[in-house]
This record gives C-alpha cells, sequence and structure tokens, in this order.
C-alpha cells in the first residue's frame, strides 16, 4: 500500500548573527540544517526543506516561508511546539500547516519583502549589536527616499548586484521602496519580483552615502544607467538586513508579517 505525501509549510524566523547563511552546509551551522534536524526528528523520517528565499552569513528573518513533504501524520501544533523544543534559542517556526501539493515555497513566491535597519546614533547601542547597522553620522531620510524611487520598476540592476552574482541576467522588478526615520532608526523597506546577490545590501549602502550628503540624489539614476558594480556604493553589513515576507497569489492563504507589529522595530 502507497504512503500518502503530505506537504506542510511553515514560518521560520532566526537571527542569522550565529550561521552562515540558511543553506545547509558541510563545514558550519546554517538555519536549513537545523530546521531539517528539527522535523527530521519530529516526523521520524529524513526530511529535506524548500525556503522562499536563502538568506546570506548574518542576514536575520521574520518569515522565512519553507515547505515540506513528509509522509507523517501531524497536527499543525506538533510541528510547530515539537520542533521548536528542538531548535537552538535564535531559531524558531512561528506557525505551520497542510498545503496543497502544487505549492512550493520558492516557485509559487510572486514577490519578496526585504527591510534594512539602520541604528543613527553617535553611539552604538549594545542591545541592537548583530540586529542593526550602526551609522554614527546624520542620515537624511528623505533625501534617501526621493533617490530610492529612481529605482522603481522593470529595470535592470547590474549595478547592485555582487560580482559572484549567478543570475542570467540583472532585470528585476521593484514594485516599493521607501526610507522613513523612527527615531533613531532609519528603515530601508523594499519590495521586488525577485532579487539579485547581495541587491538590497549594495542597494543601502549607496542610499547611505546620499543620507550622508556624500552623493546627490541624482547618483542612483547615474548608477542604473552604468550598469557597473564598482560605481556604486559599498555593500551595507549583512545583520541590518531581514527577510520579512514572501508573498503568494490568494489561493495559498499565506500569513504576511506586519511590520508594525515587529519588536524590533519598536522604540
Amino acid at each position: 500500500m502507497t504512503e500518502t505525501v503530505n506537504r506542510v509549510v511553515l514560518c521560520v524566523e532566526y537571527q542569522g548573527s550565529q550561521y552562515c547563511g540558511w543553506q545547509r552546509q558541510l563545514d558550519c551551522e546554517s538555519v536549513q540544517g537545523h530546521v531539517e534536524r528539527a522535523i527530521s526528528s519530529i516526523a521520524n523520517e529524513t526530511v529535506g526543506v524548500q525556503c522562499a528565499g536563502r538568506t546570506d552569513t548574518g542576514v536575520h528573518s521574520v518569515g522565512q516561508i519553507v515547505h515540506f513533504d513528509t509522509t507523517a501524520e501531524r497536527p499543525p501544533s506538533a510541528w510547530v511546539r515539537g520542533a521548536n523544543t528542538k531548535l537552538p534559542f535564535d531559531i524558531r517556526i512561528a506557525w505551520a500547516r497542510s498545503i496543497e501539493s502544487d505549492f512550493h515555497a520558492r516557485f509559487s513566491a510572486i514577490a519578496r519583502q526585504y527591510r534594512y535597519v539602520i541604528y543613527n546614533r553617535d553611539v552604538h547601542s549594545a542591545v541592537l549589536a548583530h540586529r542593526a547597522t550602526w551609522e554614527p553620522i546624520p542620515l537624511d531620510a528623505g533625501f534617501m527616499h526621493e533617490a530610492a524611487q529612481h529605482l522603481l520598476g522593470e529595470q535592470d540592476y547590474q549595478s547592485f548586484r555582487a560580482s559572484a552574482c549567478q543570475a542570467s541576467h540583472a532585470k528585476r522588478e521593484i514594485q516599493a521602496i521607501s526610507v522613513k526615520r523612527q527615531g533613531d532608526f532609519v528603515l530601508i523597506d523594499i519590495q521586488a519580483n525577485a532579487f539579485l546577490h547581495h541587491m538590497v545590501r549594495n542597494i543601502a549602502g549607496t542610499l547611505m552615502e546620499i543620507g550622508r550628503g556624500e552623493r546627490p540624489i541624482a547618483w542612483v539614476a547615474e548608477l542604473l544607467a552604468l550598469k557597473d558594480r564598482t560605481k556604486a556604493g559599498p555593500t551595507a553589513p549583512a545583520f541590518g538586513l531581514y527577510f520579512v515576507n514572501a508573498l503568494y497569489p490568494d489561493q495559498f492563504n499565506i500569513p504576511r508579517v506586519k511590520l508594525d507589529e515587529v519588536l524590533w522595530q519598536c522604540q
């Protein structure tokens, strides 16, 4: 008799500062490795997971979407509570449920959202170490926001991708981008259909130069036209970057993280 295979979707939160990124690797601790071991223990069988978007060393997530297939029959609470007892304190499964077999965490996603968090005060915060990028020079968030609007639409983002990026081309569609100040925090929110390697961090590094008054607002438009990574700003540190949401067609009913309810944004 053939066993029924069930597809399960999870939302995973993690602080990435202790890990070499999402992807499983042989020579270092990864988020994927921990999640797979925890889920396999609850399923009592070896389980492999697929994620919505792989994150680099030091990058965090408040809404990573993951799916896996299993012959195990478990209630959602078992995947959440059971797996969380086997995970490190800085990785947590927020929710779980069964989902249609045609759902894929990566390929079903129609857009992704990231937030870049800058702590803009003359003295760094000990509490925010490895959770936000510190910038001691006052930033003009208004200038940064105005410059960022040049990035909207379907464009070639060659100037904002890492030299090691393996994508076949640099065309992507940025659907929304904003920069705002909340007290000592400057927050960059960006949504696109897909992202290039280091794309958000390279954009953040460029916008910070504009925010410090080192470059004009029009510089972003010039960089887009140049299609030359060496001309843009530096890659901003990884620990300011958060994977926030993967967006899916309504038919899958995947919840989204509400940024205003995320604790590290509050002051």
